[in-house]
């Protein structure tokens, strides 16, 4: 199936529940109660069922967070467009209520001289699993198998940056979330180090210069 891109997904799901992260799509429902989430989750499951297309599902006790994405396809398809239709369908009918701004996702970055002499060690010591873009993709990430830690990947640097720290964090949030996630980062005591690339991406960094990017799906190429 064509997989479809972040604009595409962003303009056809709906607004009030569903972000595109990092090539999924998310959407945090607050349900208040384990019992009503589970009344939300048991209705997906029917829905993914039929559809025969099954999206990940973290139940807490105050809310339900799902992701879609078409694992077989490498992105996101019609299947999931379709899908979150119909789970935007379920929760109108149970009145649950989503929070379109809570949805995050963490990568972990590490910059590297030599990225083929450290990825090993990385990998070996998370248990990760290795994602590849292509196959000749030079640098490919690293992954929690079982979807719940951050991805780790690997920033080629040219020369040595002793003064600055050699791993950030890349929080991904909603593209409508990003400017205010900055905006409150640089008033608890960060600074802004540069919006070259807003908004796919701000660099902050804290009082000691330790480094964090507030990312979006906007401008990526």
């Amino acid at each position: 199936m064509i997989t479809l891109d972040a604009a595409t997904i962003s303009a056809r799901v709906d607004e009030r529940h569903w972000r595109v992260l990092l090539d999924k799509i998310h959407a945090t429902f607050r349900t208040g109660t384990f019992v009503r989430g589970l009344e939300l989750v048991d209705r997906v499951a029917e829905a993914a069922e039929r559809a025969g297309h099954h999206p990940d599902v973290d139940l807490r006790y105050p809310t339900v967070h799902l992701v879609l994405v078409s694992h077989e396809d490498g992105g996101m398809t019609e299947r999931d467009v379709a899908l979150a239709a119909e789970i935007t369908a379920i929760a109108d009918e149970l009145g649950i209520e989503a929070d379109p701004a809570a949805p995050m996702a963490l990568e972990i970055a590490i910059d590297a001289l030599d990225i083929a002499s450290i990825a090993p060690f990385w990998h070996a010591v998370l248990g990760y699993e290795v994602e590849r873009i292509d196959a000749e993709d030079p640098s490919p990430a690293l992954v929690d198998p079982g979807g719940i830690g951050p991805a780790v990947w690997f920033q080629q640097m040219d020369v040595p940056r002793p003064q600055r720290n050699r791993i950030h964090l890349d929080v991904t949030v909603p593209h409508d979330v990003a400017v205010a996630r900055v905006a409150a980062a640089i008033a608890a005591g960060g600074h802004l180090v540069s919006d070259r690339r807003a908004p796919a991406f701000w660099v902050l960094a804290d009082a000691e210069g330790n480094e964090a990017c507030v990312c979006t799906w906007q401008s990526r190429g």
